[in-house]
Parts: C-alpha cells; structure tokens; sequence
C-alpha cells in the first residue's frame, strides 16, 4: 500500500497540509499537486502548510507555495517547519533576549532593543521605543511604541499609563485619536496586541495572561 505524504485537515481557519518529511522533495511535490487538484472547494481558503523536520529552502517554500496555490481559491498563508536554520535559531534567541533601561526616554530620542525590553521610567511625546519583541512600560507612555519590529505578532505593548500617539506591532499601525474610545475611557495598565480580527486591540492588564498564556514560561501567579 502506497504511503500517504499529504494530509489534509479542516480548521475553523482554513485548512492545514501536513507533508510527509522523509519521502523525496520532487515525490512530494507530485503528490501536493496531485492532491491540491482532487478537491472541488468554494471561497477563498487560507492554507498552513506543516513541513515536520524537513529542512525546505526559501525557494523549496515558493514551489510548494506555487502548487498549492495553483488552485486559484487557495492561498498560503504560513509555510512552517520544526527545523531551524543556525542563522533562524540567533534571531530567535536574539528575539527572546530582555533588556531593561532605567530612566525616561525624552522627546526625541529613540531606544532599540533586538528582544523584549521593560522601561523603568516614562516615555515622552516623541519620544520611540522600537523591538523585536515585546514592550513593557512601567510608567507613562507618550511617546511612539514599535513592538515585534521583524514581524513578531505576538508581542505585545503594555504601560502603566497608556496614553501613546501611535502604536505599531509588526506591520499593524495606529495613530491615537479621539476616536479610540477604549483607551479615552481607560489608560491606566493597558497592553496592545494584535486581536483575531487581525488590528491592533487593547484590554487591562490582567487579561494578558488569557490572551497571550504562552508570553512567559514563569510558573505561577493568580
């Protein structure tokens, strides 16, 4: 019996192709393909494509990206492996790097740091953070915040006082005007985070650990 190198299984976001990663790369492009045209789906379909321990590169990605979406409803949305190159492992370790700088960021000035960082002071108007992780302020912020700059959705903006000009996660930007009414009603231990409907929201504090449970590894707390 021939062995199955594609599976295929519904999610409430589309669908997820789990290839097989032992087979050879070109059988595993005729079976994507061979697959991809069997089924008669309507709409518009978001595809994640699961690679295991197969090590693709980026041009292995586009072909496997191109077949799938050879079938015009069918668009990839994610292309994900269990392997890292050594170069994708020093960002991620750069990524998940903390830093803290203790003092006030002035008009002006602009702090960068390639993880997280927590701000031990107030961030002025005109004043930038930038990082490729998340930001936590414990004070007041007034200034312009860029968190996850290379791309990291899940990062986070969090501030004591949450009274920013503008706020941008990845490549998700918003300029505060009084329009925002969350935050005119609210500035007090506020974060930002990019919701399910893929924008920028904002909820307490609190409710970071329910909305992004996987932020810490640290046990603990109530």
């Amino acid at each position: 019996m021939k062995r199955q190198l594609v599976h295929i299984k519904g999610t409430k976001d589309g669908l997820v192709l789990r290839l097989d990663d032992q087979c050879s790369f070109s059988e595993l492009v005729e079976e994507l393909g061979k697959k991809v045209t069997e089924g008669h789906l309507d709409g518009k379909i978001d595809v994640q494509l699961h690679l295991g321990k197969r090590y693709c590169t980026p041009e292995q990605k586009v072909q496997l990206t191109k077949v799938v979406e050879q079938q015009q409803n069918l668009h990839v949305k994610n292309v994900q492996s269990d392997v890292l190159t050594i170069e994708e492992s020093q960002q991620h370790l750069e990524e998940n790097r903390s830093e803290t700088f203790v003092g006030i960021v002035r008009s002006g000035q602009v702090l960068r740091a390639t993880g997280d960082i927590l701000i031990l002071g107030d961030v002025n108007p005109n004043g930038r953070i930038e990082a490729g992780g998340s930001i936590h302020i414990a004070g007041k912020l007034k200034g312009i915040v860029h968190a996850g700059v290379n791309g990291n959705e899940s990062a986070i903006i969090s501030a004591s006082h949450f009274e920013p000009t503008h706020v941008l996660i990845s490549n998700h930007v918003e300029v505060m005007t009084n329009e925002t009414q969350y935050l005119l009603q609210h500035t007090e231990q506020i974060f930002a985070y990019i919701g399910e409907n893929d924008a920028i929201c904002y909820d307490r504090i609190q409710e970071v650990r329910n909305i992004r449970p996987k932020l810490s590894t640290f046990k603990g707390g109530s």
